[in-house]
């Protein structure tokens, strides 16, 4: 349920980076192929094909919006999982910068274990700082990942109401 609320907050193209696994999904795996830059991180041929057609959005004046978990953590005490590197890389790559945004209600509208689990309601959507990645080198991967996860991790711990760290 991260997509349709992404969809509607740009007012500017835009192409959500999402799991290959999701496009299997009857009918709507249809839409969602042309929606979105799929990955299946499972093949590192197909990892490669995603970041070259993340650039080539990027270089096209696409936005995009890339999920750097992965995944959905499974615990309040730790709102959000490790984050993976390629969208850091890209950023300071392309001298991008990066707008967190957080989906505030997405588990409570679907939860992830199903599609029988949606549900209308308030789907907050809260735009973080701006991080701008001129100054980042490629060897500073980590500290600018370690920035946007600490950013987002306080927001949703604000805005959900989950414990301190």
């Amino acid at each position: 349920m991260d997509i349709p609320p992404i969809v509607q907050l740009k007012h500017q193209p835009i192409k959500p980076l999402a799991k290959f696994e999701s496009s299997k999904i009857p009918i709507f795996g249809w839409i969602y192929r042309e929606a979105v830059i799929m990955v299946d991180r499972s093949n590192p041929d197909k990892r490669a094909e995603s970041l070259r057609n993340l650039k080539k959005a990027l270089l096209n004046k696409t936005s995009i919006f890339i999920f750097p978990e992965g995944t959905f953590s499974m615990t309040d005490q730790y709102p959000l999982k490790s984050f993976y590197d390629g969208a850091f890389k890209l950023a300071i790559e392309l001298k991008v910068p990066i707008q967190p945004v957080l989906l505030v209600d997405t588990v409570e509208r679907m939860h992830f274990n199903s599609i029988l689990t949606l549900t209308p309601g308030i789907s907050r959507v809260v735009y973080l700082e701006t991080i701008q990645v001129e100054s980042y080198s490629l060897d500073q991967v980590e500290e600018l990942k370690e920035k946007v996860y600490n950013l987002m991790d306080q927001g949703l711990r604000r805005y959900r109401n989950y414990p301190p760290a």
